[in-house]
Parts: structure tokens; C-alpha cells; sequence
């Protein structure tokens, strides 16, 4: 079922799978919560799994200016808040994992359990301002750009199990468009890190061992940041789920049980 709300000029959508506690899953740079699809489905066998698409996102309505995390994560509560399901265990990827852990800090009572995966805390970093920088001006390049987030997104060893059918089926999805580069430039933005220590929410940091695109340095600095939180690390690169999605999977049903 897909739903729409009006929140501070942006139209937004959400949809849900299946029945139970709510478990909302956040995208992240990229198309939207269709990323999601199929683990989704699977998640659905015990959960009223909530998709949303914010800001940025494909299915998003706006005016096309900067985004901000304190936009999309008021785009959050609200998509919560409609959904009925208050307080959900919340999967943030990414961006996503940025937008999740600033809702959890200034309105917990919307997060029952946290589970940010592979997000930056600030973008204070030469690695993460170069590598953005790098993305940004590739958009004139559609192939190019394409291929430099594959490589930043799966590890060399995912990538080289890939046929190159597959491989060109990647490159035809991860395309640029005016709202990439929206979420791109956000990415060279973010500042959280003074949210993070007033975070009360049951949280379980992921990493990815091989990350290229946000280093799993940040996982770790993110909970060590969080009083309380548990950590885990997933052998993969940037798209933990993709590369193992059993081992994804099990890591959030174990922690939301």
C-alpha cells in the first residue's frame, strides 16, 4: 500500500509490506526506497515493513533546492507518525543512517530500536570531501559517474563475482540526475556528531570492512559516540545488504526481537 504527505512543501510517499511491529527501512543516496525491494519482502514475514521515499528520492515532489538534515528528518517523523506504528525499529542506510540517527536524538519517542548502517557523523574528512568532489564533477559524465559509484558502493571482491551483463545493469542504475547530485552535495554537508551522545534509543552500529565509500572508521566513531550502543561489522563494501543479505537480514531481526 502507498501512501503521500505533504511536509514542508515536499510531497513524499511511503509504502508497507506485511504485518507486525513497525520496522521502517531508510534509504540512502539513490533512487529510493525501491533499493529496498526484496530484502524488504523478506523482512515483511514478521514486520509491517515501512518504505519511505524523502527528499531527493525519485518519488519525491519539491523544489528542487538543497536538501538538509533537518528536513528529511522531519520528513521521518512525519512518514512515522502517519504510519501508525510509533515507536518502529529504524534501519537507516547511508544518508539514511545520518537522517535515523538525528531522529533518534531529538525525537526518540518515535525510535524504539536503531540501527544505523555505514553513515557518516560529519563530512570533516579529506577523503570524504575529495571522493565527493570527485562524484560531483563525474555528473557530466553519465558512464563515468555510474561506474565510480559502483566501485565506491560493492568491494572488489562482489564486484568481480559480477557478470559483466550485471555489471552493466549496475551501471545503467546508478545514472546521475539533479536529485543524486541534491543528495551528493548533502553528503559534503553533514554535522551530527553533537548529536550523537544524546542518543538514549537501544542502538546496533553496522560497518562494512571494505568500505569505499564511507570508511568503516565511521561506524566505529559513531559507536563509540553513542552511550550504550552495540557494534557490529559486516565483510562487505559500501552495500553491506547486497553483498550479504543473509547475514544482513539476521543482524536486524536478532536485534529488533
Amino acid at each position: 500500500m502507498t501512501h503521500h504527505l505533504n511536509v514542508s512543501g515536499t510531497r513524499i510517499a511511503y509504502r508497507t509490506l506485511g504485518d507486525g511491529p513497525g520496522l521502517l527501512l531508510l534509504h540512502g543516496t539513490g533512487p529510493g526506497s525501491m533499493t529496498w525491494d526484496g530484502m524488504a519482502e523478506r523482512l515483511a514475514a514478521r514486520n509491517t515493513v515501512i518504505l519511505p521515499d524523502v527528499g531527493g528520492s525519485d518519488l519525491a515532489e519539491d523544489d528542487g533546492g538543497p536538501l538538509t538534515v533537518e528536513l528529511l528528518t522531519e520528513q521521518l517523523a512525519a512518514v512515522i507518525e502517519d504510519s501508525g506504528k510509533a515507536p518502529v525499529d529504524l534501519v537507516g542506510f547511508s544518508l539514511g543512517a545520518v537522517v535515523a540517527l538525528s531522529l533518534a536524538a531529538t525525537r526518540p519517542d518515535l525510535v524504539r530500536r536503531l540501527i544505523p548502517v555505514s553513515g557518516p557523523a560529519h563530512a570533516e574528512d579529506a577523503y570524504l570531501r575529495t571522493l565527493t568532489a570527485v562524484w560531483l564533477d563525474l555528473a557530466e559524465h553519465p558512464d563515468g559517474f555510474a561506474r565510480f559509484a559502483m566501485m565506491m558502493g560493492f568491494s572488489r571482491h562482489y564486484l568481480n563475482s559480477l557478470s559483466p551483463e550485471d555489471l552493466a545493469k549496475q551501471a545503467a542504475f546508478l545514472q546521475p540526475s539533479p536529485d543524486r547530485l541534491r543528495q551528493i552535495d548533502l553528503v559534503r554537508r553533514i554535522e551530527i556528531r553533537h548529536l550523537l551522545p544524546r542518543i538514549q534509543t537501544p542502538t546496533l552500529v553496522v560497518g562494512a570492512t571494505h568500505d569505499a565509500l564511507i570508511p568503516v572508521e565511521s561506524a566505529r566513531e559513531i559507536h563509540a559516540a553513542i552511550p550504550g550502543s552495540s557494534y557490529a561489522e559486516l565483510d562487505t563494501g559500501h552495500v553491506s545488504r547486497t553483498e550479504r543479505p543473509g547475514e544482513f537480514i539476521k543482524l536486524v531481526q536478532d536485534f529488533t526481537a
